[in-house]
C-alpha cells in the first residue's frame, strides 16, 4: 500500500529535524541541572525575599568546612597549612584559608576604627553611667596575666576598648585563634582540630565541580592518614558529589536493566533476534523527551532522567500491542497486524498523555518536567511504532513461544473457576475489607529531605563538625525590612532581646544581626560625647603609669572618629561573617537578615517575630513542607478531572458503560495499592501518590486491550502480561533506589501496576467474562492473513457486531 512506503519515509525527515535540533542544543555541552532547588513547588517569593533566600543558600553551596585533626597541636597546623596551599594552587578554589595571620593588620586597622560603632551595648552603658568602673576593670585586666590576648598592642588602646569588642563578638562555638600560628583551632576527643575554610568558584549544582572537590577532598584523607591525622568535612558540595554519583549509577542500572531485562523477555517470548528492533521506539522516545524538555525549560534536570528511564517500559507497550498478536494471526506480517490494532495504540497514547499531562498542571516543577519529558517520548515512540518499526520487521515470519499463551490460559480457567465458587459479589467485599484495613493503618509523610539520599558518613561527619566546632546553621532566619537604616537597626535590637532571651534558656545556640557589628547612630554619637568625661576618671591609669599625653591623644582620636552607618562597619574582615546580612538598599527602604544556629522549632521562631514591624520568619523547608501536603489534594483532583476526560475519550469507542468500567479498574487498583502501603507500614508521600496516579493512566492501556480482545482473551491477556511486565521493569528497580523518594514512586507504581493486571479481565464485556472456562470465544480461533504481497489483507476474522470491539455495552 502507498501508506507502507510513505509514512516510513515522513517519519524519517522527521526523525533527522529532531535529531538537528537535539544536536544544537547539545551545542555547547550537555544541558543537565544538579539543582533540587529547581524542581520544588511553592508560592513565588518576591523579589527581596528570593535574594534573601540565594544570599544565605550560598555559603552551602560554595563554602567547605574541613576539620584536621591530629593529637599534636603543630603537626596539625603545619597539615591544615600543606592542604590549604594544595587546595589553592588546584583551582577549584576561590579562598583557601586555615590562617588569620595575613589579616592581622586589617583586623587592628577595622578594631581601632571601630571603637565606637562596634562596642557592646553593656560595655557602651557602663562607660556612659559607670566611667569610674570601666577605668577600674580595664587597669585589672591590665594586671591580669589570664586576660584574653588583644589583637590590638595596649599602647594604641591603653582604654582597652578593642579588647571588649573582642570579647563581645558572638564566638564560633568551641574555635579558638592561635596568636602564635594565626590558625583557629578546637580541642576533642584528644585531639587539637584545626580549621580549614574553602569557598569554591563555582556552587554544588555545577555538573562537575562537587565530584571535583570530593576526589580531592578523598586524596587529602589518604595523606592526613599517612600521618596519623583525621580530616572531617562539611559542605554541601559533598552532598552534591554524593547524589550525581548515586544518580549517574541509578540511571545506568534502571535505564540498563530494565533494558536488559525487557531485551531478554523479548527473546524468551518470541525467539527472533529481529524483534529486538521493538526496542527502537524506546530509543526515539528518549530522543523526543529530552528534545523537549530542553526546548521547554532550557535544560534537562537529572532527577527527570532518572525517573524518566522508566519510560523504557511504557514506550515498549507499544510495539508489543501488535507483536502479541503473533499468537493468533498465522502467519504474523506487521503492517496487517498494526492497522487491526491501531485503534487500541492510539487509545492507548491518548489515555496515557492525558494521565501525564495531569501532572504538569500541579505545583511541582519536578513533575511538570516529568510529565512533559513523557508526554513527548511516549509521542515519539508511538510515531515510530506506528510509522517505522513495521517497516522494519517486514517479511518477518513470528513463531512465537506457546507456553506464555498456555500459562495465560491457565490464569483465566483459574479466574473463571474462581468466579464460579466464590463469585463477583464476595471477591468485591473481600478487597472492600482489605482496602479498608490498609487506609485506616496508611500514614502520610511529606518532607523535602526524602529528596535527598544522604550518605551515612557524609551526615555523622556534619554531626561530627558542628559538634567540635559548636556551629550548627538552620535554614530559617529573619527578614528584616525598615525604612532607613536607623530604623532597620532598632528593628533587629529589639529582635536580637528575644532571640537573647532564647539563648539563655538553652533552645537557641546563637544568632548574627547587624546590630551587633554596628551599633545605632544616635549612641555612636552618644557615646562620643561621654569621652569628655573621661579625663576625671582615669586617674588609676596615669598612677600605673600609663602617660598622659597617650590618654589624651587616645581621647583625641575617638572623638575624631566618624559615626559609622552599615556600609562602612561590614568593610573590614572582622565583619566578614556579618557581611551577607546586609541587602542594601530597596525600592521602600532597606534590609537585612538575622542568621540563626542550632533552632530548627519554626513554631517558636515565628512566635518571636510577633509583634515586631517590619519582621518576618522565613522558613522555605516548612514552607515547602506544607506546600507538599496541600499539593496531595490538588494532585488528586487533577487526576479526577483527567478521568472524567478519559472517560468522554472512550464514550465513543466502547459505550458509557465500558468507558466507566475501563476507567474504574486502574481507580481500583490504584486503592488496592495505597492500602497495600499501609498493611506494609509505609507511608503516603507526595511521590508515592505521583505514582499511583500514573498508574491509573498507565493502566487504562491495560483494560483496553482486554476489552477489544483482538485475537481472543487469552491473547489480549498475554499482551496486557508483556506489557506489565515491561513497565514493571522500569518502575519496579526504582524501588530500591537509595533516593527515598524515589524510591517510593517505584514501590507505589509496581503495586499499582500489580493490582492493575489482576483486574484487568473484569474490562472484558459480560458475555466474555461468562464463557465457558476452557471453551474457545468466538474471537479466539486462530486467524489467518493474505500474505505480505498482497496488497489487499483479508479480513483478519468473522465479527459479530453485537462484540465489536467498539460496541456498546
Amino acid at each position: 500500500m502507498p501508506s507502507e512506503r510513505l509514512l516510513p519515509r515522513l517519519f524519517l525527515i522527521l526523525l533527522l529535524a529532531v535529531l538537528a535540533l537535539a544536536g544544537w542544543q547539545w551545542r555547547h555541552g550537555a544541558p543537565l541541572s544538579a539543582d533540587l532547588m529547581e524542581l520544588v513547588p511553592g508560592s513565588t517569593p518576591n523579589a527581596l525575599e528570593l535574594k534573601a533566600e540565594q544570599r544565605m543558600q550560598e555559603p552551602l553551596n560554595r563554602e567547605m568546612l574541613v576539620l584536621v585533626g591530629q593529637a599534636d597541636r603543630q603537626k596539625a597546623i603545619a597539615l591544615a597549612q600543606r592542604l590549604g596551599e594544595r587546595w589553592q594552587a588546584s583551582g577549584l578554589f576561590e579562598t583557601v584559608q586555615w590562617s588569620l595571620q595575613t589579616d592581622l593588620p586589617a583586623l587592628r586597622e577595622q578594631l581601632l576604627a571601630s571603637r565606637l560603632a562596634m562596642l557592646a551595648r553593656a560595655d557602651r552603658q557602663q562607660l556612659i553611667e559607670h566611667p569610674a568602673a570601666f577605668i577600674q576593670q580595664r587597669v585589672q585586666a591590665l594586671f591580669d596575666p589570664f586576660a584574653g590576648i588583644s589583637l590590638v598592642p595596649s599602647q594604641d588602646d591603653w582604654l582597652g576598648l578593642t579588647g571588649r569588642i573582642q570579647d563581645s563578638r558572638p564566638k564560633p562555638g568551641a574555635v579558638q585563634f592561635d596568636i602564635g600560628s594565626g590558625a583557629l583551632i578546637a580541642e576533642a576527643d584528644g585531639k587539637s582540630w584545626v580549621l580549614l575554610r574553602a569557598r569554591t568558584r563555582g556552587n554544588a549544582f555545577d555538573m562537575k565541580l562537587p565530584v571535583q572537590v570530593a576526589e580531592l577532598l578523598k586524596h587529602s584523607r589518604e595523606e592526613a592518614g599517612q600521618d596519623d591525622a583525621q580530616l572531617l568535612a562539611a559542605s554541601g558540595l559533598l552532598y552534591a558529589a554524593s547524589g550525581q554519583q548515586q544518580a549517574t549509577r541509578e540511571i545506568t542500572w534502571v535505564g540498563g536493566g530494565a533494558t536488559f531485562g525487557i531485551l531478554l523477555l523479548l527473546l524468551l517470548a518470541f525467539r527472533r533476534w529481529r524483534v529486538l528492533l521493538a526496542f527502537v521506539p524506546v530509543l526515539v522516545g528518549m530522543l523526543f523527551g529530552t528534545v523537549a524538555c530542553v526546548a521547554l525549560f532550557g535544560h534537562l534536570h537529572v532527577m527527570t532522567l532518572v525517573l524518566g528511564a522508566s519510560l523504557i517500559g511504557v514506550a515498549v507497550d507499544y510495539p508489543l500491542h501488535y507483536l502479541s498478536k503473533s499468537w493468533s494471526l498465522k502467519p504474523w506480517h506487521s503492517w496487517p497486524a498494526l492497522r487491526i490494532t491501531l485503534p487500541g495504540l492510539s487509545l492507548s497514547l491518548a489515555t496515557s498523555c492525558i494521565g501525564y499531562l495531569a501532572l504538569a498542571w500541579t505545583p511541582f516543577p519536578a513533575l511538570t518536567q516529568i510529565a512533559v519529558f513523557s508526554a513527548a517520548g511516549l509521542l515519539g515512540a508511538y510515531l515510530t511504532a506506528v510509522c517505522l518499526l513495521p517497516a522494519l520487521l517486514k517479511g518477518s515470519d513470528l513463531r512465537p513461544a506457546q507456553w506464555p499463551l498456555r500459562v495465560c490460559e491457565v490464569l483465566l480457567r483459574v479466574r473463571e473457576a474462581l468466579l464460579r465458587k466464590v463469585g463477583n459479589r464476595l471477591l468485591l467485599t473481600l478487597l472492600a475489607l482489605f482496602c479498608a484495613g490498609g487506609l485506616w493503618q496508611l500514614t502520610s509523610k511529606n518532607d523535602i529531605r526524602q529528596w535527598v539520599a544522604a550518605p551515612p558518613q557524609l551526615q555523622a561527619e556534619a554531626q561530627a563538625v558542628a559538634r567540635i566546632t559548636g556551629y550548627q546553621p538552620t535554614s530559617q532566619f529573619f527578614l528584616v525590612q525598615a525604612a532607613d537604616q536607623q530604623q532597620l537597626l532598632e528593628r533587629q535590637t529589639a529582635l536580637g532581646e528575644r532571640l537573647d532571651q532564647l539563648v539563655s534558656q538553652g533552645k537557641l545556640q546563637g544568632y548574627q544581626s547587624l546590630d551587633q557589628v554596628v551599633s545605632l547612630p544616635r549612641e555612636q554619637q552618644q557615646l562620643q560625647d561621654s569621652l569628655k568625661q573621661l579625663p576625671g576618671f582615669w586617674q588609676p591609669l596615669l598612677d600605673l603609669g600609663v602617660p598622659a599625653s597617650a590618654l589624651q591623644s587616645e581621647l583625641a582620636q575617638l572623638q575624631a572618629l566618624p559615626i559609622q552607618d552599615i556600609d562602612s562597619a561590614l568593610k573590614g574582615p572582622l565583619s566578614e561573617p556579618w557581611r551577607l546580612l546586609w541587602l542594601g538598599p530597596q525600592a521602600d527602604g532597606v534590609a537585612g537578615m538575622v542568621s540563626l544556629r542550632g533552632l530548627n522549632n519554626a513554631d517558636l521562631l515565628r512566635a518571636q517575630a510577633e509583634g515586631l514591624p517590619g519582621v518576618r520568619l522565613v522558613d522555605r523547608l516548612g514552607e515547602l513542607n506544607r506546600v507538599f501536603a496541600a499539593t496531595q489534594v490538588s494532585a488528586a483532583e487533577l487526576k479526577l478531572a483527567s478521568c472524567v476526560l478519559i472517560v468522554l475519550l472512550l464514550i465513543l469507542p466502547f459505550g458509557f458503560g465500558g468507558a466507566l468500567r475501563i476507567v474504574a479498574l486502574p481507580l481500583l487498583a490504584a486503592l488496592c495499592s495505597l492500602a497495600s502501603l499501609g498493611w506494609l507500614g509505609q507511608p503516603l508521600t507526595l511521590f508515592s501518590l505521583f505514582g499511583l496516579l500514573l498508574v491509573t493512566a498507565i493502566s487504562v492501556d491495560y483494560a483496553i486491550l482486554m476489552r477489544e480482545q483482538v485475537g481472543g482473551a487469552a491473547v489480549s491477556l498475554l499482551g496486557t502480561l508483556l506489557a506489565a511486565l515491561t513497565t514493571w521493569l522500569s518502575f519496579g528497580l526504582l524501588a530500591i533506589s537509595s533516593t527515598p523518594a524515589v524510591s517510593n514512586f517505584g514501590l507505589a507504581v509496581s503495586l499499582g501496576l500489580a493490582f492493575s493486571f489482576l483486574l484487568a479481565p473484569w474490562a472484558a464485556r459480560r458475555a466474555d467474562n461468562t464463557t465457558t472456562p476452557g471453551q474457545p470465544s468466538r474471537e479466539d480461533h486462530p486467524v489467518t492473513t493474505a500474505g505480505q504481497d498482497d496488497p489487499q489483507p483479508i479480513p483478519l476474522k468473522t465479527v459479530d457486531p453485537a462484540r465489536s470491539p467498539c460496541a456498546n455495552d
